[in-house]
This record gives structure tokens, C-alpha cells and sequence, in this order.
């Protein structure tokens, strides 16, 4: 049975809350009609529609520039018809990847399904493919860049797919807090004392730019995933007396409190006030900083909403994603990472009832795929990951036969210097790329 509520629409944050995400009916429209236009003034970069009002792009979000025409107009049926046949053209030259909260009009042309570290590894299981095309957002393609091979161009259909929860930590304000709780603890924080232990250990959430990466990197740090941030924080703790948790405080403070970290010693690092808004002796006694990010989809999720779903179903098993607020998670029945979620109902029994607190594309996907059991979205306002909507299959099918056209100029003798960039390639710059695979080597390390 599916069971998907539809409703689009804005909800008011809690007084004295946290921002809560909204959404909006543009949800509706292509995103076409966000990009930059030829001869016109480029647009201020936007998440997209139905993203979070709380949520502002920063100046250094990419803009996409419009597409041909044809592809904006294209039918359904001939956009896909011509995404095949790219495929068909391109063979074994190219991989596509397709992030779970991607629109299924795009997951039906994947080679590979996933989270964001899963697809980035799969890539590296395609040796042969020259090209590796990205259904996800930026930082997932820069990931794939960090870990592909220098002759193996990963692409990303749209530019504009980017994520409001990694721009929330940038380079300059990771360094400024860097600088400044070295300021407070009195001594440089990667270095060790005599005990062995660094000061401080930054970890960074999978959700940040290859730039924070290649900052954890550099300063002794690691990389975690939703599934993996418990060993990942052990690695840390084993090495430092702090950890500095980049950039979802959800999934820092829920990891830390389910190993045993007090509150009290998790202070929130707010980048916008000195200090991070906290005393020095706070930020020398604690165990766990968190920086204040969040994903706006799974923000959204609330206890009113599990009392409501079990209130509609006493049965009801409510799993969510662990970059959920504390309190949803401490009163959920289970909580996990995207695929920890997707067993969770593969293996509930035929006739079980499951609410889901993650990004209503993948619920509606396990509902689908499930008749037999009933599965709800616990949020009934629904807000897609506005940034993975804007891969359209326009794009895909844009960048594809851009592909094949490179292709077949070069099996007619062209040389390569002459076709130009390989369209929309996200490339890492190699000054922080070493840095940044460093970290990630390091999470492959402690979970392989």
C-alpha cells in the first residue's frame, strides 16, 4: 500500500527554535528557467524551487547556463528515448551514477543507485568508463573527482545542484574558527602534547566541499559518513581530546551522544558570533564542537509528527535519518543512514506499517517497491531535496550526447586539444585535491 502525502506548502519555525526548511509550489516547473540566460545579466545564485527559505546561496554558487533550446522542449518520451540511445552510443565509455533522492525520471537511466560515498567508490569499479556522470550534487561530484583516476572526467548535469548543508561551512569561516580555538586552548591544536594526543581532530561530514575536506586533511583530520561517523569518531577520540564536527550538527550530536557524550560537553560553534557564541573555558572542557549546519530536508522532521503517525497506527515503526534533530531520533524506533533505511524496509515482514524521516523521492521509491507494506513519509509538507531536482533528464540527456558528439570526433581523428572541455566537469584543484583524498583515505582506513 502507498501512502504519500503530497501537500506542498510552508511551515513556521518553532518559537525559540531551530530554522525549520520550507518549501514552495515552484516545486512544480522545470528548472530551466533558473539559468543564465545568453546576453542577460547573470541570476543571483538560488538553491532552487522548494528550497528552504532559511536557506541563502552564497555568491560562490555555481549558475548553470541555459541549455539548448531543444532540450528544454523536448517530450518526456523523446528525452528519454535520446538518453538510451547516448548510452547505447557511449557503451562502456560511460557510467551513470544516480544518488537516491534524485527524481525517478533520472534514476531509471542509472547504472548505480546509492548514497553520496557509495556511488563515488562505485566509480572506481568502472575503470573503463572515460566518464562518469554525476546525478547528484556538486560536492558528491567532487567526491568521485577526489577518487577517479586524473583521466577520467566526472561530470555533473547541472552546476546549480549544489547543497545549502555544505555551504554552510566554508574554507574561511573553518579556518576563523580554527584560529580562534587555538586562541583558547593556548597551544597549536594539531600538534601532539606528551600524552600523544592532538588537541583537537576535525572531522567532516561527507556533505562539505572538497576545500573542508582537504582542511581536515591538512590538520590531521578524517571524513565520515552517515553509516560509518561512530567508527569514524572513535579514530577521532583515539588522537585528540576534542573532535571539530564540519558541517551537520545533527549527525555530530547524535553519534557523539550515542557513544556517550554528555550535552554539556557538545557546545554549538554558531561561525556568525565570536568565539562561536561560547565562553573560552566551554570550548576547552568540551569533547565534541558542532558547527551549526543542517540539512534543510531532514530538519524539517519533528516529534509532533512521530506522535502523529503513531496516533494514526499503533504498529507503526518510525525509522529516520540520523542528520534528524536530536529529539526526533531519541524518539524514533530506529535511525540510520539512507541504507540503513532502505534494509530496514526490505526486511520488515509483509503487512508491517514504516514512517520514514528522510527525502520523500526515496520514500516514495521504497513505497512503490513495497505494495505489500505501508510506507509514510513522516513530514506532510512535502520538500524534495531541492538541489538534486535540479538534475532534470533534459540535462542528462544534454550532457550525454555532448559525450557521444566528443566521441565520434575523436574516433574521426580529432585531436583532443581542439574539442575543448569536456562539458560541465567538475574538477578538484589539484592544490587542495591531495589533502582532500588524504581525509577520505583515512575514513577507507578505519572502514574499508
Amino acid at each position: 500500500m502507498v501512502s504519500v502525502a503530497v501537500t506542498l506548502g510552508r511551515t513556521a519555525p518553532p518559537a525559540g527554535g531551530a530554522p525549520v526548511s520550507s518549501c514552495d509550489t515552484r516545486l512544480a516547473k522545470d528548472p530551466f528557467t533558473l539559468d543564465a540566460m545568453p546576453g542577460l545579466p547573470a541570476p543571483a545564485p538560488e538553491y532552487g524551487p522548494g528550497a528552504s527559505d532559511v536557506d541563502t546561496a552564497p555568491p560562490t554558487t555555481p549558475v548553470q547556463e541555459q541549455i539548448p533550446a531543444r532540450y528544454r522542449r523536448m517530450a518526456d518520451d523523446e528525452v528519454h528515448e535520446r538518453i538510451s540511445a547516448a548510452k547505447a552510443a557511449l557503451g562502456s565509455a560511460v557510467v551513470v551514477l544516480g544518488h537516491h533522492y534524485q527524481r525517478d525520471e533520472v534514476i531509471a537511466h542509472a547504472d548505480v543507485t546509492g548514497d553520496s560515498f557509495l556511488l563515488a567508490r562505485r566509480s572506481l569499479e568502472r575503470p573503463e568508463a572515460k566518464y562518469v556522470v554525476f546525478c547528484g550534487v556538486h560536492f558528491m561530484a567532487e567526491t568521485a573527482d577526489l577518487l577517479t583516476r586524473p583521466d577520467q572526467a566526472v561530470v555533473l548535469p547541472n552546476l546549480a545542484a549544489g547543497c545549502s548543508m555544505a555551504d554552510m561551512a566554508d574554507l574561511d569561516a573553518v579556518e576563523d574558527c580554527w584560529a580562534q580555538l587555538e586562541q583558547a586552548v593556548g597551544r597549536p591544536l594539531d600538534v601532539p602534547g606528551e600524552d600523544g594526543l592532538v588537541e583537537v581532530v576535525p572531522v567532516t561530514y561527507m556533505n562539505s566541499s572538497a576545500a573542508i575536506k582537504a582542511f581536515c586533511g591538512e590538520h590531521g583530520g578524517i571524513v565520515c559518513t552517515s553509516s560509518n561517523a561512530t567508527a569514524v569518531l572513535e579514530w577521532a577520540f583515539a588522537r585528540g581530546r576534542r573532535v571539530l564536527f564540519v558541517p551537520d550538527q545533527h549527525l555530530g550530536r547524535n553519534t557523539a551522544k550515542a557513544m556517550g557524550v554528555p550535552a554539556e560537553l557538545m557546545p554549538l560553534w554558531d561561525p556568525r558570533k565570536p568565539m562561536g557564541g561560547n565562553s573560552a573555558q566551554a570550548l576547552v572542557d568540551s569533547r565534541v564542537l558542532l558547527w551549526r549546519g543542517w540539512c534543510s530536508v531532514h530538519q524539517r522532521f519533528t516529534t509532533a509528527q512521530i506522535d502523529a503517525a503513531r496516533a494514526a497506527d499503533p504498529s507503526v515503526e518510525v525509522v529516520v535519518h540520523p542528520e534528524c534533530p536530536q529529539a526526533v531520533v531519541d524518539a524514533a524506533d530506529r535511525a540510520g543512514s539512507t541504507e540503513f533505511i532502505i534494509k530496514a524496509v526490505e526486511a520488515a515482514p509483509a503487512g508491517a506499517s514504516l514512517a520514514i524521516g528522510t527525502e520523500i523521492n526515496l520514500v516514495r521509491r521504497l513505497a512503490d517497491a513495497h505494495p505489500d507494506k505501508t510506507i509514510t513519509c513522516l513530514d506532510p509538507v512535502i520538500c524534495p531535496c531541492s538541489t538534486m531536482y535540479r538534475i532534470h533528464p533534459g540535462y542528462l540527456a544534454w550532457v550525454l550526447e555532448s559525450l557521444v558528439e566528443r566521441e565520434q570526433a575523436l574516433a574521426a581523428g580529432a585531436p583532443e586539444s581542439e574539442l575543448g572541455p569536456v562539458v560541465n566537469r567538475v574538477v578538484v584543484d589539484d592544490a587542495v585535491a591531495a589533502a582532500g583524498r588524504t581525509a577520505l583515505e583515512r575514513m577507507l582506513a578505519v572502514v574499508p
